[in-house]
């Protein structure tokens, strides 16, 4: 069978085979009852050159046809044996002495003697102990016998194995075959891989083709862009600038996008100013006259090239219009409309005053009689709630020196409301009002419901703080949102715009002091007037200055008049007492001595009261103003008044007692005064003090 052929490589069951061949003292040798079978070469490592190059090398491996191993029975292949052996038939003719074949083909005796007395060294490998093939054969027939005999058992047995291991060979057989099948498989997936890769190496190189294609472009469109980006920038507007200015509306944003327009428009100007002539500038110069003819952008390209913004400009005429309008709305607050609606977008101003002049001065004008009347209507209700406050009225007891002392002044407001007294020569919590620099004024609901009676000074507070506070947020409103007008220009508009509510703040503080003779309450105007002054320098608001300097005009003379009227009384006093001695209700005489009394007399009190009360507001007083003047021609009078009152006292010391307890008095009174004013009247009236003081 052909399975025996195999026994040389069967595998090796649990006791190895019997030798059927007889001994033989050659080593043994493997035996090749069949050449191996071919191995398959496995598959090289194949490299696609799939490289960036543009002529990659294809790729055309594929499995050599040696490699193959045909179908069917391995005894039929026909083999050569491994070149490490020797031919078997050449070494059988060199153990017996005979030539080889190839020796004998040459024809040469010699070798052949050679040969057969010298064996070669394959032959000589064998071991027969110093004998010849044939002695050696004699020598042991009889273990020849026995080991053929052997070899007979040993060929039945391992038959016997060869048909016990049949199943196991055909497996084998089966299982090499299918290899071959899956290993043609094999072989046409690759073929068919090599070619998709041919076709895969080929796209490669198109796209790396076109890569190299479009890099160059990319590289020449950065070039260019470098050159012409911003000569494009500068003469250009994106779109979202566009559709902002046109479409949206004015916020800040809005303001950004006409900042962003302003400067294109600004650098188009150089460029077209500029000697060098710009194509693009030019060719945009038509589509530029369509714009301001058509004064619109709607129906144009929004990639057009804009040089002068007609349509931002309507846009914000638009805007500033319907919020002038807005500030004639019932109960606003121009204020907050100021500052909310103008002053966040004051950008837009100047822009308009730029590019249309005519149009922001007519803007501005509007304005400006939109403001004019909003003050004056706001100004003119609230002096009105103000007439209604219930005033103090004073009248001459209200006098230093009246005869009808004992008998109180009454005030009366202007309403003809119910008589209230009051002291109008003490100053009192009057004082307060000119220590709070920041006290707020009486709003028209509190106005109204006040039915307490109040001095003059407060309702000029209310009305003139309420002007200087509106004055200097208008002003700093003015400088700040028209600030493309120089600043004497300025003046002039707000001139326009508060002249009418100065006319109605003038008119109210000459209705309040025109009659008064309340000194105090005129000079507490003044003190206030002259912090309303401070102020509005520190406001930087110079602009009010000249309704500050009039409302001064209307007070101090006033003041002055009041001071006189007080120094008359005081005269009228004296006058009285001149050769009517004891007859006066204002003589501390009498014909009998014992009734005179050394008591200061009640108008020593009132004056001192008084000119503590001066003392008092002018305790920062300058040299320039009237108040020392007044009040040194006031203290005369009353020394005089004074003076001729102790003439009818007889007795000396009761005489100097009288003097000195009026001057303690009058010290007493001024004594917590300050200032320049109040030093000068205290070291007066100390030295007359000493001067009247009794010696002990």
């Amino acid at each position: 069978m052909w399975l025996e052929r195999f026994s040389g490589h069967s595998t090796p069951s649990a006791s190895p085979p019997r030798q059927t061949r007889a001994y033989s003292p050659a080593p043994q040798r493997s035996t090749h009852l069949a050449p191996a079978l071919p191995t398959r070469p496995g598959f090289s490592p194949r490299s696609s050159s799939l490289s960036l190059a543009l002529t990659p090398t294809p790729s055309t491996l594929s499995l050599p046809a040696a490699a193959r191993i045909p179908n069917g029975n391995t005894r039929r292949r026909n083999a050569s044996p491994p070149l490490d052996v020797a031919d078997p038939l050449n070494v059988l003719q060199e153990l017996i002495g005979l030539p080889s074949q190839e020796e004998a083909a040459a024809g040469t005796a010699l070798e052949v003697e050679k040969t057969t007395k010298e064996p070669s060294e394959s032959a000589a490998s064998f071991g027969f102990g110093g004998l010849s093939l044939q002695e050696f054969a004699e020598a042991c027939p009889a273990d020849n016998n026995d080991m053929h005999h052997e070899d007979q058992i040993d060929s039945v047995t391992s038959a016997e194995d060869y048909e016990q291991q049949q199943q196991r060979f055909e497996d084998l057989h089966s299982s090499i075959l299918s290899c071959d099948n899956v290993l043609r498989s094999v072989e046409t997936s690759l073929i068919q891989f090599q070619t998709d890769l041919t076709v895969v190496s080929s796209e490669i190189e198109s796209l790396q083709s076109r890569s190299t294609v479009l890099f160059t472009m990319l590289e020449n469109r950065k070039q260019v862009e470098n050159l012409l980006g911003p000569a494009v920038e500068d003469i250009s507007i994106p779109l979202a600038i566009v559709r902002k200015i046109s479409e949206d509306a004015l916020d800040e944003d809005w303001v950004k996008a006409l900042h962003h327009l302003e400067t294109q428009f600004d650098i188009g100007q150089i460029k077209r100013k500029s000697r060098v002539s710009l194509k693009a500038i030019e060719g945009v110069k038509p589509l530029l006259d369509s714009l301001i003819s058509k004064a619109s952008i709607g129906n144009m390209s929004m990639y057009l090239i804009l040089t002068n913004p007609i349509k931002a400009t309507e846009r914000i005429r638009d805007y500033l219009v319907l919020q002038i309008k807005s500030l004639r709305s019932p109960n606003v607050d121009a204020q907050i409309k100021q500052q909310q609606c103008f002053l966040n977008l004051k950008e837009i101003f100047v822009f308009l005053a730029k590019h249309h002049s005519v149009l922001a001065e007519e803007i501005c004008q509007a304005y400006i009689n939109t403001m004019r009347w909003y003050y004056l209507d706001h100004f003119s209700r609230y002096r009105q709630v103000l007439d209604r406050i219930k005033l103090y009225v004073a009248d001459k007891g209200d006098l230093v020196a009246t005869e009808g002392y004992g008998q109180r002044s009454q005030l009366v407001s202007t309403a003809k409301a119910p008589t209230a007294p009051h002291d109008a020569l003490n100053i009192g919590k009057r004082m307060d009002l000119l220590r709070s620099p920041h006290q707020m004024v009486i709003s028209t609901a509190v106005a109204v419901e006040d039915k307490s009676f109040r001095h003059l000074e407060v309702p000029f507070h209310n009305f003139n703080q309420a002007v200087v506070d509106n004055a200097s947020s208008e002003y700093s409103f003015l400088t700040e949102f028209f600030s493309p007008y120089p600043l004497h220009n300025l003046s002039r508009k707000f001139k326009k715009i508060f002249e009418p509510t100065f006319t109605l703040g003038s008119l109210l503080t000459k209705s309040l002091v025109d009659t008064t003779i309340d000194a105090i309450g005129v000079l507490l105007c003044v003190r206030l007037n002259q912090r309303y002054a401070f102020e509005l320098q520190r406001r930087k608001t110079p602009v009010v200055d000249g309704y500050i300097n009039g409302t001064s005009m209307l007070l101090w003379p006033r003041f002055q008049v009041v001071m006189d009227l007080h120094s008359d009384s005081i005269r009228r006093a004296t006058s009285l007492l001149i050769g009517r001695a004891g007859a006066s209700a204002l003589s501390l005489t009498a014909l009998d001595t014992t009734r005179q009394s050394a008591a200061p007399h009640y108008i020593t009190q009132r004056f001192g009261q008084f000119s503590h009360s001066i003392l008092m507001l002018s305790s920062e007083a300058g040299d320039d103003e009237p108040v020392s003047n007044s009040l040194r021609r006031l203290r005369n009078d009353f020394e005089a008044l004074l003076t001729k009152m102790s003439s009818g006292i007889s007795d000396g010391s009761k005489r100097k007692s009288f003097m000195f307890n009026n001057y303690s008095l009058i010290l007493t009174i001024i004594n917590n005064t300050q200032g320049r004013l109040a030093k000068e009247q205290k070291e007066h009236f100390e030295a007359l003090k000493r001067a009247t003081q009794t010696p002990p």
